[in-house]
């Protein structure tokens, strides 16, 4: 057991289960980056997290996932093929680290699928593309009152 002593359920909004996004286009920053070893042990991922920052949906977290080093070259080729989708997009053709690529704008276009562990329908990342192909977003000020990077 553990102690919830002075836990008050009423003065804490409850979570909402969140829906995929719907599919479609969307303005986003990667926020974060780490590379990871593949489950098989014969291999490894760039694992990035990007955050909508326009529309209804502002705020809302994606996941990709990049196995840039594997046996399998087809699933080097793709995964570096969205790498460098990703570097044209954001302007950073030769990055040495990948937080160089982290809080500039980047289209991100989103799909579904059937996840097959409970079959429920998650969100997939089907391509990145500069943001000129997406609605232009209105500039938003930051805490400060001055415009975020991404918006300049």
């Amino acid at each position: 057991m553990a102690n919830l002593n002075g836990f008050d359920a009423s003065n804490v909004d409850p979570n909402v289960p969140f829906d995929p996004l719907p599919a479609g286009k969307y303005l986003c920053v990667i926020t974060a980056s780490e590379m990871k070893g593949t489950k098989a042990g014969n291999g490894e991922y760039l694992e990035l997290e990007l955050e909508v920052i326009d529309g209804p949906h502002k705020g809302r977290k994606l996941w990709d996932r990049l196995t840039l080093k594997h046996p399998n070259e087809k699933t080097v080729q793709i995964a570096r093929g969205a790498l460098s989708s990703i570097c044209r997009a954001v302007g950073v053709m030769a990055p040495r680290d990948s937080v160089e690529l982290h809080n500039l704008p980047v289209v991100v276009s989103v799909g579904l699928k059937k996840r097959e562990d409970t079959q429920e329908m998650a969100n997939t990342v089907k391509g990145y593309a500069k943001r000129e192909s997406a609605a232009p977003a209105r500039p938003a000020a930051t805490a400060n009152g001055s415009t975020p990077p991404w918006k300049r």
